[in-house]
């Protein structure tokens, strides 16, 4: 795929959430919808969810909304690409799971990853976006602007 059609996916995409996300106050609708519609848009999107914030444990991320097999139920903040996103509040873009420090390996057949912070429009974290590759190396810039832009409108 070139990074003009990646590109081009993503603007398709994000016209999409908007279109249906219109109207719709729901968190949780919100995030079934983001993480259907990018989940079908992308062939390399291997696992595509929501890690919630838990307000009964503010340091925890709690599965939400997702797309794709089985995922862990809890993670720590500070544990594992998604455990990262939440303690430091940046994206994870990385090329080799295996080779990231305490990776928790939810689906054995991940290979690469992305896990970007959700926040609200106050600016608190609420969840991580998290996508998972069956392939090493699948995810870059254009991925993470992507992704980012999506949360944002959608979210903040």
């Amino acid at each position: 795929m070139s990074q003009q059609t990646k590109q081009d996916r993503y603007a398709e995409a994000a016209k999409e959430i908007a279109a249906v996300l219109e109207g719709e106050s729901n968190l949780i609708a919100r995030m079934a919808t983001v993480s259907n519609i990018l989940h079908h848009a992308f062939d390399h999107y291997f696992w595509t969810g929501f890690y919630l914030v838990d307000p009964e444990k503010p340091d925890e991320l709690v599965i939400g909304p997702y797309q794709g097999t089985m995922g862990c139920l809890r993670i720590p903040f500070g544990k594992g690409v998604c455990g990262a996103a939440a303690a430091t509040r940046e994206t994870q873009l990385v090329e080799d799971v295996h080779a990231f420090p305490d990776h928790i390996a939810c689906d054995a057949r991940s290979e690469s990853e992305i896990v970007v912070p959700v926040f609200d429009g106050g600016g608190a974290l609420i969840a991580v976006f998290d996508v998972d590759s069956d392939e090493k190396a699948m995810f870059d810039e254009i991925d993470r602007a992507g992704i980012e832009g999506i949360l944002k409108a959608s979210f903040a």
